[in-house]
């Protein structure tokens, strides 16, 4: 009748122990999407006056995006940056880690022994103490563990895990900074397109207009139909150019929704809301933006904490040659089960418990901790340099920034006159095909320029807002 409760009670023991290591269910690694948070404005009202009418309302459907709202919307769906905030929770979890090695520790251990001789259940208190003698030992313990001394090892590593939790904080900053950049820039390069492809659709009307008053020159035998021919030509090529222009435009589109982490049907160029922004700054100190950026980049900050947390695990590593000092402590309960010796007065079952310090001296490892202390002044050595990389990197895309901005800043100023002077050109032009004084390639030309100068305008404006943003990312400005 023992040997059942016994057995109950052991596996009773063991069940709670091992509780938490039941998988109840498998993690599943492919969890349900969830759907994008992404809510554009309301529709936009306008109102249409038809002659003889009252005036009537129509709603046209427009899903209207700003710059900020796409950074916004970008910050909270992005895969790569969701991805660098549990890199994030990985880091801060190995501090835990770290710190709870240097904290005691509580365990649960249970075990059935067989001996093929039989063993005393409990050790005797006193000469001649009389004892239980069994083949079947059951045990169940409570220990207490508590690292006293490791040569520092142990403080190393949760300072080494604590940095490295900070460059991981750091390089999500620097994932965000760069997000928004991205999301920024290809911003302004849609607005930028909306603006070259509004400037084709105003150039393919200007040429229809201008094919037709090229028929009615020639139906009053003032042109020739060479001209005509020519006219029809020109307007091929920019509808082709149109066409092209509306692709890159959709292409952009799609981008800025990948980077949003949303679907591309989500958003339509057409809704997007913004203005270029002028070229007023061009001069930048690069010596003062450099500065700025050793001060506030946070991939700067997460390299140098990365560096210190390397030098602490070269002295973690280094530690491991010193003696460890362990406290710990036991209490637990001993079964006999069908004792072959069992005298009058004892119990088959008893409890026991101890407390001790032990130490633990590497004598020999082989090169184990040699090994390991070099592969970590490695780990330094690489850091060191990735730090001294960076630095020149950061010098570089400062300076870069500095002269896209000014480069840019030239071509808006030169673009918007160019832009003006070929208006001017186009009309004086087209006067004088009309008095009969100037040639239709005269014109074409003219309408050619226009075209170019006004492309190469708003292209310079994206540049330019680029530009900014660019050195506001070098800097580590950008928010």
């Amino acid at each position: 009748m023992a040997r059942p409760i016994v057995a109950a009670v052991f596996l009773c023991f063991v069940s709670a122990a091992l509780a938490g290591c039941a998988v109840i269910s498998p993690t599943d690694p492919y969890p349900p999407a969830v759907a994008a948070d992404f809510h554009p404005k309301p529709a936009v009202n306008t109102v249409k006056k038809d002659a003889g009418k009252t005036g009537s309302t129509d709603n046209v459907q427009r899903n209207a995006l700003t710059l900020k709202m796409a950074v916004d919307t970008a910050i909270a769906n992005n895969p790569g940056l969701a991805a660098a905030r549990h890199e994030t929770e990985m880091a801060e979890a190995r501090h835990t880690q770290a710190l709870a090695r240097a904290l005691p520790s509580v365990s649960a251990m249970g075990g059935y022994t067989h001996y093929t001789d039989d063993q005393r259940l409990m050790p005797p208190n006193l000469n001649g103490d009389p004892g239980v003698f069994g083949d079947d030992i059951y045990s169940a313990d409570i220990v207490i563990t508590q690292p006293l001394f490791t040569g520092g090892r142990l403080i190393k590593e949760i300072g080494a895990a604590k940095l490295l939790a900070l460059a991981a904080e750091h390089r999500l900053s620097r994932t965000k900074k760069e997000l928004v950049f991205n999301v920024t820039s290809v911003f302004y390069s849609i607005l930028a397109q909306k603006k070259v492809v509004d400037a084709l659709k105003f150039s393919k009307t200007t040429m229809d207009e201008h094919l037709r008053r090229v028929n009615s020159l020639i139906d009053q035998k003032k042109a020739a139909r060479v001209d005509r021919l020519r006219t029809e030509v020109r307007l091929a090529d920019i509808e082709q150019k149109l066409t092209a222009a509306e692709n890159l435009l959709a292409i952009q589109t799609r981008v800025l929704a990948n980077l949003m982490g949303i679907r591309a049907d989500l958003i339509d160029a057409s809704g997007l809301e913004g203005d270029l922004a002028e070229a007023l700054q061009s001069q930048v100190d690069t010596e003062r933006s450099v500065s700025a950026a050793f001060k506030n980049r946070s991939d700067y900050l997460a390299a140098r904490a990365a560096l210190e947390a390397a030098a602490k695990k070269v002295d973690a590593a280094r530690a491991e040659h010193w003696p460890s000092v362990t406290l710990e402590g036991t209490y637990g309960m001993r079964w006999a089960h069908n004792p072959s010796d069992y005298p009058a007065g004892t119990d088959r079952s008893d409890d026991l418990g101890r407390v001790g310090v032990f130490m633990k001296l590497p004598v020999f490892e082989s090169g184990l901790i040699s090994g390991k202390v070099k592969e970590e002044r490695a780990a330094l050595g690489v850091a060191r340099e990735r730090l001294r990389a960076l630095e020149l990197a950061i010098r570089l895309e400062v300076e870069t920034a500095a002269l896209n901005i000014r480069n840019a800043h030239k071509r808006v100023v030169t673009t918007k006159k160019a832009v003006d002077q070929a208006e001017e050109t186009l009309r004086i032009e087209r006067e004088k095909y009309e008095l009969g004084r100037g040639s239709i390639t005269d014109v074409l030309d003219a309408q050619s320029a226009m075209l170019d100068s006004q492309t190469g305008y708003y292209k310079a404006l994206a540049d330019f807002n680029t530009a900014i943003a660019q050195m506001r990312l070098a800097t580590g400005e950008i928010k």
